[in-house]
């Protein structure tokens, strides 16, 4: 058996401490994940019955199972290359966010149709230069701008994890261009000490 690093002794000592965790534990969810889209649901009631809706960064559900629990006669497309746990009227496409069979695979799915919402619980891969993982937390932003611009109705929402630093201020306001209301908000169920934040923009008007 592999010997755990210091750095891995305290991310359990921190799971076990934090009350989301157990929270997501005994209230049967699949992570702590779940409470940070509600909390933000609950304060930009973004998530409705009937709607289509795309998630990117899907893995291992913790969304998709909330998603799930408030779309009732919606369309719900989880995406992520990692298994995603989902119920059987989800559709799941395995690969990264981007990529031309992907693209593909959505644009089928939708046969024309517009959806309603993108989230994206997307991180870059963590390099440890923080001004490369916040260029590339900012490339992912774009690629959800551009799933907007490509599939969102008008009027349709956006909402995305990213990062405080070089960049976030300015791709807000660029935002600005193309909704009504945006907001970068902080939940609860997110770490303090966690540069995390989420943007939410409202009312699709490109």
């Amino acid at each position: 058996m592999a010997k755990r690093t210091k750095s891995s002794d305290r991310w359990l000592q921190r799971q076990r401490k934090d009350y989301f965790v157990r929270q997501a534990q005994q209230g049967g969810h699949i992570s702590r994940a779940n409470y940070k889209l509600e909390q933000i649901d609950q304060r930009y009631r973004i998530i409705r019955p009937n709607q289509r809706v795309l998630e990117l960064g899907a893995a291992p559900g913790g969304w998709t199972h909330y998603l799930e629990s408030k779309l009732r006669g919606g369309m719900l497309i989880a995406i992520d290359p990692l298994p995603i746990t989902s119920g059987q009227d989800t559709y799941v496409i395995e690969g990264m966010a981007g990529e031309e069979a992907v693209d593909q695979e959505i644009a089928e799915i939708l046969d024309g149709a517009k959806l309603d919402l993108v989230l994206s619980d997307m991180a870059p891969n963590i390099s440890g230069i923080r001004t490369v993982d916040q260029a590339r937390a900012m490339d992912l932003a774009d690629m959800c701008l551009d799933y907007c611009q490509r599939w969102l109705r008008r009027g349709g929402a956006l909402t995305i994890k990213s990062f405080q630093g070089e960049g976030l201020d300015e791709w807000v306001a660029t935002l600005r261009k193309s909704f009504v209301k945006v907001n970068v908000t902080k939940p609860k169920a997110s770490r303090s000490a966690s540069r995390e934040v989420f943007v939410v923009a409202q009312g699709f008007d490109d």
